[in-house]
């Protein structure tokens, strides 16, 4: 008896179970890639109300970040700055600039800046400033170079996997508590026994279970 089909069209099931099989793997990878927070979340720069430039004020003047963001080294948050805060320099600096009319409307009117949040966590996750700037975990490296950024942007996935991979190996991010601050900070030659002497000393053990951060 002859065959309706020819032999070649035996392979014709494998082949479209292969082809289904790339073709699934093709859709997870794309989900996985630029669904995650280091595609769509790094590179993040809302527009303020204020064109506030840190790669003016932290930069090229070098201004301390811990003067506008005053609770970091106490508080979970860091905080931001208030119209009064700004108004401290303002008052005698630039005090005719039309870049300044929303921070001069807002100090004579009593209402707050409404800054736009960068860095947003998921409200499942608890994370504390003063936990990690207290021990030496610099803020470059969360936040990046911003004395060079003229509009704060997004410069890390801040997602769970990054976190943990400082969490498991945090001495190439610990430096002396004094310079959490400085940007651009070098690590020394001997780097490795620096973060070993500020492990022992502040009794770092970084939580790497689920409630360390997920409270």
């Amino acid at each position: 008896m002859a065959q309706l089909f020819p032999e070649w069209s035996n392979r014709v099931p494998r082949l479209l179970l292969v082809g289904l099989i790339l073709k699934i793997t093709f859709i997870v990878f794309l989900f996985w890639y630029f669904g995650s927070p280091e595609y769509l979340e790094v590179g993040y720069a809302p527009k303020q109300p204020i064109d506030y430039s840190h790669r003016l004020h932290a930069g090229q003047l070098g201004m301390d970040c811990r003067y506008c963001h005053g609770g970091v080294e106490v508080s979970a948050e860091a905080g931001i700055p208030t119209a009064q805060t700004c108004m401290n320099c303002h008052s005698q600096i630039k005090t005719d600039s039309e870049k300044l009319t929303t921070l001069f409307a807002a100090w004579s009117g009593g209402e707050p800046i409404e800054w736009v949040k960068v860095h947003q966590l998921p409200d499942y996750v608890y994370f504390n400033h003063s936990a990690h700037v207290s021990v030496g975990v610099g803020c470059e490296s969360c936040h990046g170079r911003v004395d060079r950024m003229e509009v704060v942007m997004q410069a890390e996935p801040l997602s769970m996997g990054w976190c943990l991979d400082c969490h498991t190996n945090p001495e190439p991010h610990l430096r002396p508590a004094e310079l959490v601050t400085t940007m651009g900070w070098i690590a020394p030659d001997n780097q490795f026994q620096l973060a070993s002497e500020i492990i022992a000393k502040k009794n770092i053990a970084p939580p790497i279970y689920c409630n360390g951060c997920h409270r």
